[in-house]
């Protein structure tokens, strides 16, 4: 359920250093030295203001330290011990640690039972307050104010939004490899507050968020047919979007989010159709022999990229919306497959097979700059973050009792983690920033 959440900007002076630039990290160089931070606990009254605080300073310390752009300072390394927020910090004193960066806060409770959280962020060697907000929620929604937090810091030391506060839906797998139940499952982006959206009667796959992160599509087999559903979020409603006789992959909301691509099988061969989602008029965009599927839409919603066999092996192309200009992007060794739109409009991730081996990786639209940010046994389905800087996707582990996990990597390849589930787990899909 969506918590109620007011968000002001802090009034507060700014400290100006007189000659030196506003601390920033440059991300668009391929090697990044995290930059280190001091995130201290936020204050409060002893009892539950204190431990608030305690928690929310815990989650935008794992936030920023996972995002791999940020080393966070031990807290027993902090020399100053800080009473105020109010008052400037020492910086000499965070400047002894090598930190560049500091964060301060304070949790209290409001007389009408809500939250107020507000936190500063220091430019240690230009000693200036580079920003500072103040949040009202509910006690209960405390971990989504820290995400919030975390977005902010990143984004003014970055210049490019955060990415924190999301949430990922995907298909959690539990029983035996053989029998399998797969139910429909969300969870915040770092693994926190997860939850079963459908009960497994049936077998659920490739789950897909709107643009306006409150509803999903996904594929499920009724009678052992396929059918496409759309589920709100919010109010566990859900409707039938249609049944479609041989669909070989689920659909995919246009960024307007009037209408969903797909890939239908009929007469023998697969091809990629719009459906709108008002009238439910189909349209057909491909007409071949051969097997068009995994489509998906530029963030402009003017293309349209999508695998396809028509050439003898499966390959990347991208066509505009209409279907018209069908050209083929990918030239490099091996098999590509389920390519998907970066939200920056620059990149397509998609999944190759290549020796034995799958990899996740990168190239722009006109299939230059090819390059491979992860391989193994079976890496599958990459779903980007909303900033573009950051992929999930699932890796199944080999053996009897292996199945698949969640694991993110960043567009350097070389920030790879995995991502916390309490079952096996596949076929994510990242949300939109929550509104």
């Amino acid at each position: 359920m969506r918590l109620p959440l007011a968000l002001v900007l802090v009034a507060t002076g700014l400290f100006a250093a007189p000659a030196q630039a506003a601390l920033q990290i440059d991300i668009t160089q391929g090697n990044t030295e995290p930059m280190p931070i001091a995130i201290t606990d936020f204050l409060g009254a002893p009892g539950q203001e204190a431990s608030a605080g305690a928690d929310i300073s815990t989650v935008v310390t794992n936030d920023l330290e996972r995002s791999g752009l940020f080393r966070p300072l031990s807290k027993a390394s902090f020399i100053e011990k800080m009473t105020d927020i109010n008052v400037p910090p020492r910086f000499g004193d965070w400047r002894v640690i090598n930190s560049q960066a500091l964060v301060t806060g304070q949790v209290k409770m409001e007389s009408d039972g809500r939250l107020r959280v507000e936190f500063r962020l220091w430019d240690v060697y230009g000693e200036q307050q580079l920003t500072g907000l103040q949040f009202f929620t509910t006690p209960d929604n405390w971990r989504r104010v820290a995400h919030l937090v975390a977005d902010a810091i990143y984004q003014r030391l970055t210049g490019e939004q955060g990415y924190f506060d999301t949430r990922i839906v995907y298909v959690a797998e539990s029983g035996p490899k053989n029998r399998r139940v797969k139910r429909l499952s969300i969870m915040d982006q770092d693994g926190y507050n997860p939850h079963s959206l459908t009960n497994g009667a049936e077998l659920v796959l490739t789950p897909r968020f709107s643009p306006n992160s409150q509803e999903v599509t996904y594929l499920s087999y009724h009678n052992n047919n396929p059918r496409v559903y759309l589920l709100d979020i919010e109010t566990g409603q859900q409707e039938v979007v249609g049944d479609f006789k041989g669909m070989t992959f689920a659909p995919r909301f246009s960024p307007d989010g009037q209408k969903v691509v797909m890939s239908l099988q009929r007469g023998g061969n697969a091809n990629i159709y719009t459906m709108d989602l008002r009238s439910r008029q189909v349209t057909r965009l491909t007409s071949t022999a051969a097997i068009d599927t995994a489509p998906s839409y530029s963030p402009d919603g003017t293309k349209i990229t999508f695998e396809s066999d028509r050439g003898g092996s499966q390959q990347i192309y991208v066509m505009n919306a209409d279907g018209s200009n069908q050209h083929r992007i990918s030239f490099g060794q091996g098999r590509y497959a389920t390519p998907v739109w970066s939200p920056r409009g620059d990149l397509i991730a998609f999944t190759k097979m290549i020796s034995g081996q799958f990899v996740i990786g990168v190239m722009k639209p006109d299939g230059s700059g090819d390059r491979v940010l992860t391989e193994g046994f079976h890496n599958e389905g990459p779903t980007w973050a909303p900033n573009g800087r950051v992929l999930m996707f699932f890796r199944e582990t080999r053996g009897a009792q292996g199945g698949p996990h969640l694991w993110s990597v960043d567009l350097t390849g070389r920030n790879e983690r995995q991502v916390p589930t309490p079952t096996f787990a596949s076929d994510p899909a990242w949300s939109p920033r929550i509104q």
